[in-house]
C-alpha cells in the first residue's frame, strides 16, 4: 500500500491517509450513489473519477490486498476498475487519468496519449506511400517500386490489410506519414498545399478513420507526422497553399546559417517557404489544425518535424494544442541543445543517442563506455530520458545497414539495444527485412514485395518485443541498470531482464557477479530457450558466453514467452 500512497502524493494536490486510501478502495461507486461513510476526502477523491459532464468514470475499485506494494499499481489494478468507455477521454484527475487512460489502452485504444502510456510501447514507423498497397490491386502489387521520387501506391487500406504483419513483430505503434494534401510527388508528406484536406494518394477520410480505428481494435497506438515549419515548394506564389495564402505568413527569403538560431529559424529549408509562427495568424491557425486532426481522426501522438527550425516558444502551445504524447524531431547530436526543447513537449526523438549507436556498433566499434557517457551527459540535460524515442535509422538518415557496409550481425546487436534500452523504442519499416538503403530516396523503398514473416530478423524483433512486453521493462521498478561495461562487452538489466551486447565478433567470456537474479534461477536466453540456460549457483556468477557478435537477452525460465 505504501507504494500507492507515494504514486498518489506525487500526483495529487494533496496527501492521502491510509484510512483513506482504504475507503476509497473498499467503496462500491454507482453512477447513482457512491459509498465513502460521508467522508469529504473520499467524496473529492472520487468526484476526480468523474467526466467533464459529471458522470461518474469508475463504477467499482476494490480488492486492494491485489495492489499493495506494487510499483506499477496502476498497471495492476486495471482489471479491478470498470470504466464508462465512451468518457475515456473526459478525465479530470491527472493520477485518476493514468489510471483510466491505462485501463482504456488496454481495453479499447482509446486513451494512449500519455507519456507513462507511451513509455510502454515500441513504434513501427512506415512511410504511408511505401509500406502496402490494398489488397484489391493485383497488377504488379509485388513488384518493387522503381521510381522513389514519386509516388509508389502505398495507401492506408494497404496498411489495415497489412496489420497482422506488423502485430508479428510485437509492436503496438505506427508512425505514419503526415496526412494533408501535398504537392505533386510529395510521396513523404512534408510538402503540404492544404492543411484542410486529405493527401488523396493515401486514400479517402474513411479509409483513414478505419484504419486508426482497426488499430485501436488491435491495442495499437497511432502517431501521425505533423510539419508546422514550412509548405511545399511553390516559389514565392502561396495562393495555392491553404490556409497560408498570403505574403505575411511567411518569412522572407534566405539561405540558413546554422551558426546562427535566428537564421535557421527563419531562412528557408531546402528552399522551401518557411512559416512565421510569430504571426498570430500562422499560430493560431497551426494549434487550431492540429487540435482538429487529432480530435478528427483519435490519434494517440504526434511526431513533430523540424523543431529547430521554429522558435522553442512556440512549442508549448502547439503541444497543449495537440493534447496528446508529442515527439519532435531535432536533427543534432548535442544532448545541451536538444534538452530545452523537452520542457516545451513531451519527448524527442534520441539523435544524441542515434550518434552513439553508430559508432559503437558500426564499423568505427568504439567502446561501450561511450554509451554510459552518453546517457550521464542526458540525464544532465534532458527532463526525462525514458521517452525518449530511440532509433537506429529513419528515413532521413541511409539505413544501418548502409553506413555497416552490409553487417547483419552488427544490426542485430544494435537493434537490440535500441528495443532493450532506456526509451521508447522505434524501428523503421524494412529494418526487418535487411533493408540496406543509402541517402533519401534509396532509404525510402516499397515494403510490399517483401513482407517474409519468417525473415531472420523479424522472428529477431518478435522474441525480443514480446519478451519486452511480459518483462514490463518500461515500469519504474524495472529501470536501467548497467552490471558491466568494457570496451566490447556492455551488460544491462530492466528488472529481470538481462541483455548482453558485444560489438565485436571475436568471443566474449565473463562471469557476470553483479547481476538482478538469486541463486537457484533457472534462467533461458530467449533467442535459444531451450539450448542455452543455465541455474545460479551458489557462486551466484551469470556465464555471459557471446559467440561471433551475437546478442543474448536472459530471462526467468518461468517467464519466457513461448
Amino acid at each position: 500500500m505504501a507504494s500507492l500512497l507515494l504514486r498518489f502524493s506525487r500526483r495529487s494536490s494533496y496527501l492521502v491517509s491510509t484510512l483513506f486510501i482504504s475507503q476509497i478502495i473498499s467503496a462500491t461507486i454507482t453512477n447513482a450513489e457512491t459509498s465513502c461513510d460521508n467522508n469529504p476526502a473520499c467524496e473529492s477523491f472520487l468526484d476526480s473519477f468523474k467526466g467533464k459532464d459529471g458522470r461518474v468514470l469508475v463504477s467499482s475499485f476494490e480488492n486492494s490486498a491485489y495492489c499493495e506494494d506494487v510499483p506499477g499499481v496502476a498497471e495492476r489494478c486495471l482489471q479491478h476498475v470498470s470504466v464508462d468507455l465512451s468518457l475515456c477521454n473526459m478525465v479530470v484527475n491527472p493520477y485518476i487519468g493514468e489510471i483510466v487512460s491505462d485501463y482504456c489502452l488496454e481495453t479499447c485504444g482509446l486513451c494512449n496519449t500519455s507519456v507513462d502510456a507511451w513509455k510502454k510501447r515500441v513504434i513501427y514507423q512506415v512511410l504511408t506511400d511505401r509500406f502496402a498497397k490494398p489488397s484489391t490491386v493485383t497488377n504488379e502489387s509485388e513488384d518493387p517500386c522503381t521510381k522513389l521520387w514519386e509516388y509508389c501506391g502505398g495507401t492506408y487500406r494497404g496498411l489495415t490489410d497489412n496489420l497482422d504483419y506488423i502485430v508479428g513483430m510485437g509492436f503496438n505503434a505506427i508512425w505514419i506519414s503526415p496526412i494533408v494534401k501535398n504537392y505533386d510527388q510529395g510521396y513523404h508528406g512534408y510538402w503540404a498545399t492544404n492543411f484542410y484536406e486529405l493527401n488523396p494518394n493515401f486514400g479517402t477520410d474513411a479509409d483513414l478513420h478505419e484504419f486508426v480505428a482497426e488499430c485501436h481494435d488491435r491495442n495499437i497506438a497511432v502517431m501521425v507526422d505533423v510539419v508546422a515549419n514550412h509548405v511545399g515548394p511553390v516559389g514565392y506564389d502561396y495562393s495555392s497553399i491553404v490556409p497560408f495564402n498570403k505574403e505575411s505568413h511567411y518569412h522572407p527569403d534566405c539561405s540558413i546559417d546554422y551558426n546562427d538560431q535566428e537564421s535557421v529559424e527563419k531562412c528557408r529549408l531546402a528552399g522551401l517557404p518557411d512559416l512565421k509562427q510569430e504571426s498570430s495568424y500562422v499560430n493560431n491557425a497551426l494549434n487550431a489544425w492540429v487540435k482538429n486532426i487529432v480530435a478528427l481522426y483519435k490519434f494517440d501522438g504526434v511526431r513533430i518535424d523540424t523543431v529547430k527550425h521554429m522558435p522553442i516558444t512556440f512549442w508549448r502551445d502547439f503541444s497543449e494544442s495537440a493534447g496528446v504524447f508529442q515527439m519532435g524531431e531535432h536533427y543534432l547530436g548535442d544532448p545541451a541543445v536538444l534538452g530545452p526543447y523537452q520542457n516545451e513537449m513531451d519527448s524527442l526523438k534520441n539523435y544524441p543517442m542515434y550518434y552513439t549507436i553508430k559508432d559503437v556498433f558500426g564499423p568505427s566499434s568504439a567502446p561501450f563506455f561511450e554509451i554510459r557517457n552518453r546517457y550521464d551527459e542526458e540525464d544532465f540535460h534532458f527532463r526525462d530520458v525514458d521517452a525518449l524515442g530511440v532509433f537506429i535509422d529513419n528515413h532521413d538518415v541511409e539505413r544501418f545497414l548502409s553506413f555497416a557496409n552490409g553487417d547483419t550481425v552488427a544490426l542485430k546487436a544494435a537493434l537490440t539495444f535500441c528495443l532493450t534500452s532506456r526509451g521508447i523504442p522505434m524501428v523503421y519499416y524494412g529494418t526487418e527485412q535487411f533493408y540496406s538503403g543509402g541517402a533519401d530516396p534509396n532509404n525510402r523503398e516499397s515494403l510490399w514485395q517483401s513482407m517474409h514473416t519468417d525473415s531472420d530478423l523479424y522472428q529477431h524483433i518478435s522474441k525480443i518485443n514480446f519478451q519486452r512486453s511480459r518483462n514490463e521493462v518500461w515500469l519504474p521498478v524495472n529501470n536501467f541498470i548497467e552490471r558491466w561495461v568494457s570496451n566490447n562487452l556492455y551488460v544491462y538489466s530492466r528488472g529481470m531482464f538481462l541483455v548482453a551486447l558485444t560489438n565485436t565478433k571475436s568471443q566474449k567470456i565473463h562471469s557476470l557477479e553483479y547481476h538482478p537474479f538469486k541463486t537457484g534461477d533457472v534462467i533461458c536466453n530467449i533467442f535459444y530457450p531451450t539450448d542455452d540456460c543455465q541455474t545460479i549457483s551458489e557462486d551466484n556468477k551469470v556465464l555471459i558466453w557471446l559467440n561471433d557478435g551475437e546478442s543474448k537477452i536472459f530471462v526467468l525460465q518461468d517467464d519466457l514467452v513461448t
